[in-house]
């Protein structure tokens, strides 16, 4: 498998630092400028300061379909709110100005061809954007989007489901960079109780194929410490949280300055999950 890691790759960096101490990575998902461009800032910097590891900001999109009902909600306040996808990289630029932790963008691919793949990844850039996810970018068309990314110094971080075959495995961990993003379920994104022996069994499959040439983070359904503390005993590098950090905000939309006390509560604890011995 080729080695596409780079030493000054900052995601791949976090992962090697916090690896290096048996420490998990927390990914941390917010849609950009739900509800607001205000409130999402002090939401995002809530969720650093508390602990989170990367951050992945959303942008919004008309037809999100691996998005599910918590989220789907978000980008709809979001576009409400007038977020744009050039808005919320501003957005990104201002918060990677004051902080060193590495961003993500997840998007769909529609709003990144109506500014340019160039153009989008040279603002990425620009704002201190560190990688792109873009679910609904098959592997077999992403060439041009990734060597775009990468000359921009930008990962692409591409996704694997439980039942992606191994063949099919081996190229996603031999063009993806960053980290591999594990679908740890089948279905759309949101919070669930308890994780399925499925997400489990797909994290010891991927990770076994990876032979530790990239990071694997699982996401999907990741809401509780128990959740981060399984997946990394089950070999996962890093967890990713979505849906129950929208939710929170969410519930908060009455008064959206309490949300980021929420956040901060929320990720502090499975950030500590990511630390115990054993994970």
């Amino acid at each position: 498998m080729q080695n596409n890691s780079r030493s000054d790759d900052p995601i791949e960096k976090k992962f090697r630092e916090l690896g290096n101490r048996a420490e998990g990575v927390i990914v941390a998902y917010l849609m950009g400028h739900d509800p607001d461009p205000k409130a999402f800032v002090a939401d995002a910097e809530s969720l650093i300061e508390g602990g989170a590891d990367i951050l992945e900001v959303g942008i919004p999109f008309s037809d999100p379909v691996a998005d599910g009902p918590v989220i789907q909600a978000a980008g709809t306040r979001a576009l409400f709110a007038g977020a744009t996808p050039r808005k919320i990289i501003d957005t990104i630029g201002e918060l990677s100005s004051q902080y060193t932790t590495p961003f993500v963008i997840l998007t769909y691919y529609n709003p990144i061809l109506a500014m340019g793949i160039d153009q989008f990844m040279k603002n990425a850039s620009d704002n201190g954007v560190n990688g792109v996810v873009v679910p609904d970018l098959p592997m077999e068309e992403g060439d041009r989007f990734r060597d775009t990314a990468l000359k921009h110094n930008i990962d692409s971080i591409l996704l694997a489901a439980p039942n992606t075959s191994e063949k099919r495995l081996a190229g996603i961990l031999e063009k993806s960079r960053g980290f591999v993003y594990l679908v740890s379920l089948y279905g759309v994104t949101g919070p669930r109780d308890t994780l399925s022996p499925q997400a489990l069994e797909t994290v010891k499959k991927v990770k076994s194929l990876a032979k530790g040439v990239i990071p694997i983070s699982a996401g999907f359904g990741i809401s509780q410490p128990q959740h981060v503390s399984s997946l990394l005993r089950a070999g996962a590098d890093g967890a990713i949280v979505g849906s129950a950090l929208v939710r929170t905000v969410a519930e908060h939309l009455d008064d959206p300055r309490e949300a980021p006390h929420y956040l901060k509560k929320t990720i502090t604890a499975l950030k500590q999950a990511s630390k115990q011995p054993g994970c």
